[in-house]
């Protein structure tokens, strides 16, 4: 089994608010992520695909369609935007990395259709990413 990365940088901005709390426990969890105009991040995205070497193209993906699959589906809805009011499959989530990365995954699942999507990696910051593989 041989794992493909593809790494995409973007920047999106997101507000942390659960609107079944007060704003003090909000205020309280999410600390300057609750700030009521949102705040943005440089992220980076690694998706994973995962399969055997086909061998009549000696890939296990062509990176050129995976590069497609993740400009179309992910990056094209994320960048620059705001994931609490522009990006549709975020809508009633709240946009912590961890849910961000299992949006993503759900985004992409069944676009990937040479080897299998194995893992999607999201980093908010150098030191802190989430890893989702599925359910």
């Amino acid at each position: 089994m041989l794992y493909v990365t593809r790494r995409e940088v973007f920047s999106a901005s997101h507000r942390l608010d659960n609107k079944s709390l007060s704003e003090e426990e909000n205020k309280a969890i999410y600390d300057k992520c609750y700030n009521r105009y949102g705040h943005g991040h440089n992220y980076t995205l690694e998706v994973v695909v995962a399969g055997d070497i086909d061998p009549r193209t000696g890939y296990v993906i062509d990176l050129k369609e995976l590069k497609k699959i993740i400009h179309e589906n992910i990056i094209s809805k994320v960048d620059h935007h705001h994931f609490n009011y522009d990006v549709d499959f975020m809508q009633g989530i709240i946009p912590t990395t961890e849910n961000i990365a299992v949006a993503v995954w759900h985004q992409l699942v069944d676009k990937i259709t040479t080897g299998k999507l194995y893992s999607v990696k999201i980093f908010e910051t150098e030191n802190n990413y989430i890893e989702y593989k599925g359910e």
